[in-house]
């Protein structure tokens, strides 16, 4: 099943609505630190609600710590980034994969471009500079999870 990562998030909501997200898909999220806010932030309680209990979160204290525990697991970087040119919804996604933001007011810094194994945008209308991080997440995910048959069972 695909897991999210989120580099040095800046804004807490977006970051408690992936991490509801990811609860409610059964998603891993990894954090790389620094955060622009504290871990703990009321705002990332009251996104995340009730879910944040429920979300499975591992925190990596720098991108270094996070690429070599990737690299140790042979996990696909892919990173959603409005500087690609390949749509998501062409990319071949694998259960293994690694979602990866960038921060809100930044990106990711052209060291993790490089790094990474593939690089997919979202299609946008002319004129439209990026979608909510969160949004996007969820747009993406929702395709790989489609792509590998890993959305979770219905309870109905």
């Amino acid at each position: 099943m695909p897991d999210i990562a989120l580099y040095q998030p800046d804004i807490p909501q977006n970051t408690g609505t992936i991490l509801r997200l990811a609860a409610c898909l059964r998603v891993n999220v990894h954090l790389i630190e620094p955060a622009g806010f504290p871990i703990s932030d009321s705002a990332l309680k009251r996104a995340g609600m009730d879910y944040l209990e429920r979300a499975a979160m591992t925190r990596h204290t720098s991108f270094r710590d996070f690429d070599a525990w990737r690299t140790s697991e042979n996990r696909r970087l892919v990173l959603l980034t409005t500087k690609a040119a390949l749509p998501y919804t062409d990319f071949s996604f694998r259960p293994g994969d690694i979602l990866m933001t960038g921060r809100e007011s930044s990106g990711v810094p052209e060291t993790i471009h490089a790094l990474a194994d593939a690089r997919v945008t979202i299609p946008m209308a002319e004129g439209m500079r990026s979608l909510n991080v969160a949004v996007s997440a969820g747009m993406v995910l929702g395709e790989a999870l489609r792509q590998t048959g890993t959305f979770p069972k219905s309870r109905s």
